[in-house]
């Protein structure tokens, strides 16, 4: 369906730009696929560099190659920026040295780390005359959303992880192989599934002990659960429970630990899902009241009130808003 994948993609390649354009070209690409950047302009005029944006729910996957050059991220970025997130960094070729307050942390070929773009950093791109990245870009709330607390997260070579590295840079090389072959839902849904890797080798990367290591497994286990069941109408805490093998006492205490709660994580997936689905093409011709029900919902006047609620909009005001676009 080359006229969804399009709708899901942006590219920009400087080699159809005059090479003493071809920076600034790059300079505005990044911004606009990434956020307010500043990089350092390299030595010379050419500069050969192409950028492919591909969304992925409310984040996104940023494939850039370019030579060496220096990116940095200064206070007034941050100030211009209106949404924070963090940034998973899959190194394809080259070395990059992220540098973040006190912190520094490289990055070679086939390494994954993630930085907070909520602070000033400096990327030092280099060894190499073709240098290359596959960037996730994650929604702060995604990822504080499934941590048992929020916290400070530094610079981190997540693929150290003795346990979880492996599985997450092949989890990344995937989705990024992966990315517009799949459907839009699939293709969020091993997002997820990236992201839940991500926020467990975070969370067992501080002064984490075997009782918090259970406790944030058990965590994944429960948000997987719900996943898969996200469509199935009256679904329950018991049904969950019964899924993962615990009480429902426990996936309270659970859910109440990461700041959050059964019947919050159930709404608003089933709000996203819908929404993903009133803006993809290929349900344009389906009944928003239909819609809402394959995700679960059995109450048209209550669910109307909640998408407002989240989105701003009403759901066919949503979906026009698509259309015209």
């Amino acid at each position: 369906m080359p006229g969804v994948e399009a709708e899901r993609q942006r590219s920009w390649n400087t080699a159809a730009v005059r090479p003493a354009e071809q920076f600034s070209y790059y300079r505005e690409a990044i911004c606009q696929a990434f956020m307010n950047l500043t990089p350092e302009p390299a030595r010379g005029t050419g500069f050969t560099a192409e950028v492919q944006h591909v969304s992925l729910g409310s984040g996104a996957i940023n494939r850039v190659t370019f030579p060496e050059h220096i990116v940095r991220r200064s206070r007034t970025d941050i100030a211009a920026s209106d949404q924070r997130c963090f940034y998973l960094n899959l190194k394809l070729a080259g070395r990059c040295t992220i540098q973040q307050d006190e912190h520094e942390v490289s990055l070679s070929a086939g390494q994954v780390g993630i930085f907070d773009s909520d602070r000033t950093f400096v990327l030092q791109h280099d060894r190499g005359p073709s240098l290359g990245v596959i960037s996730f870009r994650v929604p702060a709330t995604a990822l504080f959303g499934r941590l048992p607390a929020v916290q400070d997260i530094v610079p981190t070579r997540l693929s150290d992880d003795p346990c979880l590295g492996a599985l997450i840079v092949e989890t990344a090389r995937s989705l990024n192989a992966n990315a517009l072959r799949l459907s839009a839902d699939d293709a969020t849904a091993l997002f997820d599934v990236l992201l839940d890797l991500v926020a467990l080798s975070v969370s067992r990367s501080g002064e984490a002990h075997a009782t918090a290591s259970f406790a944030d497994a058990t965590t994944l286990a429960l948000r997987r659960a719900i996943h898969e069941r996200l469509r199935e109408p009256g679904l329950t805490v018991a049904t969950i429970a019964s899924v993962v093998g615990i009480s429902e006492r426990y996936v309270h205490k659970l859910l109440a630990r990461a700041g959050t709660s059964f019947s919050e994580i159930v709404m608003a997936r089933r709000l996203d899902g819908v929404a993903r689905d009133l803006r993809d093409p290929a349900c344009a011709d389906r009944d928003i009241g239909r819609i809402a029900f394959d995700w679960g919902f059995s109450d048209l006047s209550h669910f109307t009130r909640r998408f407002k609620q989240r989105f701003g909009q009403r759901p066919r005001d949503w979906r026009a808003q698509s259309n015209s676009g």
